[in-house]
């Protein structure tokens, strides 16, 4: 199979999340031209998930899976001596031709593994979502995400915070007849950004991003309403962590967790270098479909840019570690 140009037949193919059902077509046939019984899996209207296995294995113990959908804007592919570029080429298309690469390799050998991509990933993750309510028994889930082909020992997790600060409106003139939304929300935002956050010895600190502020009404009118949104990076569980944000807001604000993803440990293979995912994924919506592993080729680094690209080899060093990964797992 030649893998480059399967990467660029599904990166011409623009599917930015909520457009994947062009892609999801197309892999509906490829997979059926190679003989798998195929399933369109519905998510919300259009939209599906494809699963595929083969027919005389319609539950098999390991599973490749990663998402078709794209951040914008759409950048068709080109390539030169080293790599693909285009939006979608590391994150994660370049990853869906090495699983099916991988796939046909491994059925060749006798070791029949499941193909599972899903819609959504790069929003709210609906496909994984509704593929964990329609898992099919299998033990093994190896997840596809751009980890330049280490081993991920680990995968950040992560914790969306909205904070709401209400105030007074006032004449500018005249401060004391009103209570600025903005000052709370900034004292606020200083208390959490000296918090103190978990750390993990084997995968380093917490972070936290203030993504977006917004409020008041005008330069000369004392704002009542202020908001910002917060994002937490975790490398441990947010129970405690949540509990010390609504501390240190206290009364000066309202505080609403909207995303709440766990930090997770997965295993490894011997032999495949590690690293740690500092990114989230699709796995913790999927314990129904097994045991999680996350490797894909590419850079995260470059994923979302204008830039993006994956490297040839790293393709097809791809292919042949998920053929090592399968067939450690499944001779486990």
């Amino acid at each position: 199979m030649d893998v480059v140009s399967l990467t660029r037949q599904l990166v011409d193919i623009e599917s930015i999340t909520g457009n994947e059902a062009e892609v999801g077509e197309f892999l509906v046939s490829h997979l059926a031209s190679l003989g798998y019984a195929v399933e369109k899996m519905d998510a919300e209207r259009h939209r599906f998930n494809v699963w595929a296995a083969p027919p005389d294995q319609p539950s098999p113990a390991l599973v490749f899976s990663t998402h078709m959908d794209t951040v914008p804007p759409f950048i068709v592919s080109s390539e030169d001596d080293q790599n693909v570029y285009g939006r979608g080429t590391c994150d994660a298309k370049g990853i869906i031709a090495a699983m099916i690469a991988a796939a046909e390799e491994l059925k060749v050998s006798g070791t029949p593994v499941g193909l599972l991509f899903v819609v959504g990933e790069e929003r709210d993750s609906l496909g994984s979502i509704v593929a964990n309510q329609n898992s099919r028994g299998s033990r093994f889930l190896v997840n596809g995400e751009p980890t330049e082909n280490r081993i991920a020992l680990a995968s950040k997790g992560t914790l969306r915070v909205e904070i709401v600060c209400r105030g007074r409106m006032a004449h500018s003139a005249y401060p004391e007849l009103g209570e600025s939304a903005v000052d709370k929300l900034l004292d606020v935002l200083q208390a959490l950004r000296v918090m103190k956050l978990p750390t993990n010895p084997d995968v380093g600190p917490s972070t936290l991003n203030i993504g977006i502020i917004e409020g008041g009404r005008a330069t000369n009118v004392i704002p009542d309403f202020a908001k910002a949104q917060l994002l937490y990076r975790l490398v441990a569980p947010s129970k405690q962590l949540r509990t010390d944000i609504v501390n240190a807001v206290g009364k000066r604000g309202e505080v609403s967790f909207v995303l709440d993803i766990p930090f997770m440990e997965f295993r490894t293979v011997r032999g495949i270098p590690t690293m740690t995912a500092s990114f989230t994924t699709d796995i913790p919506n999927m314990p129904n479909w097994g045991e999680p592993v996350l490797l894909g080729p590419g850079s995260i680094l470059v994923a979302h840019t204008d830039g993006e690209h994956i490297p040839k080899r790293q393709l097809l060093e791809a292919v042949d570690l998920y053929v090592q990964i399968a067939r450690e797992l499944l001779g486990s």
